[in-house]
């Protein structure tokens, strides 16, 4: 594989960066570290709410070393050190009754966010709940969500048993094509956004502002919502816990997996 010079390296988080405790581990962090005193730019790329990523952002010192964060799969993206928002993408609230429509008829949970963290009709649906772990946010329950949500949104979240996702998404797909995004990002995780968003676009959008091009990009992911950044990378790095199309989208799969500091392993060999 042809060498390039790595200027900035975005991480999807769980499954990736972090183990499934949701944590960094030691080698992870002190390659990170390492990367970070070279002058690459981290930027945290996930699905997760922004206020989900705040935590690890400043558990690694972003806001001091310099980073973003890439939240609702693209729809957002925030500079650390400032608190600035560079990019922001809003789901049309004319969707959010028909996808709440959708979900009560399909039968399963959907959930959005406020600042607080998860609001969703259904806070003890075990699905849902995985939401909260996953970002570390609370779960706030209201009784009608079409009608709760008056405020600008990036996205919504179906959530469900894994055997039910490949039908439910071809549901949706079929009920909202040409006006909103569906896609999985974990096996019990429909993202619902607006058209076009994705975490390769809004990578594009970051790396023109700094004045790079996809050769100075490194990613790292695991799930099917990955494979925009990663096949759009200079460097497309899978996880080996990585779902199959995920291997076959990148240039490199880990020996190591997310919980044996599979992000390290690849730091070293393409940045390090």
């Amino acid at each position: 594989m042809e060498k390039k010079e790595i200027r900035v390296l975005a991480l999807d988080l769980d499954g990736t960066l972090t183990n499934d405790q949701k944590v960094v581990t030691p080698a992870t962090r002190t390659a990170l570290d390492a990367a970070a005193a070279k002058g690459v730019t981290i930027v945290l790329a996930s699905g997760r709410p922004t206020a989900g990523v705040v935590p690890l952002a400043r558990e690694l010192e972003l806001d001091k070393k310099g980073g973003c964060i890439l939240s609702y799969n693209g729809g957002s993206i925030t500079d650390c050190a400032t608190g600035r928002t560079l990019y922001s993408q809003w789901l049309d609230s004319k969707y959010v009754p028909a996808l709440c429509a959708f979900a009560k008829e399909q039968k399963v949970a959907i959930v959005t966010y406020n600042e607080q963290g998860v609001v969703s009709e259904s806070p003890e649906d075990p699905w849902a709940l995985k939401e909260c772990f996953t970002c570390g946010l609370p779960m706030q329950r209201v009784e009608d969500l079409a009608a709760y949500v008056d405020y600008p949104i990036c996205k919504m979240l179906i959530t469900l048993d894994p055997a039910r996702r490949d039908e439910v998404l071809a549901a949706g797909r079929k009920v909202f094509e040409g006006r909103i995004d569906l896609y999985p990002s974990s096996p019990f995780f429909i993202e619902a956004v607006p058209l076009g968003v994705a975490k390769d676009v809004s990578l594009a959008g970051l790396l023109k502002e700094m004045g790079l091009t996809r050769d100075n990009l490194m990613a790292c992911g695991d799930g099917l919502n990955d494979r925009s950044m990663i096949r759009y990378a200079g460097v497309g790095v899978a996880m080996q816990n990585a779902e199959p199309p995920v291997k076959e989208a990148a240039d490199y799969v880990t020996e190591a997996d997310n919980n044996h500091d599979g992000v390290a392993e690849a730091i070293e060999k393409f940045i390090l």
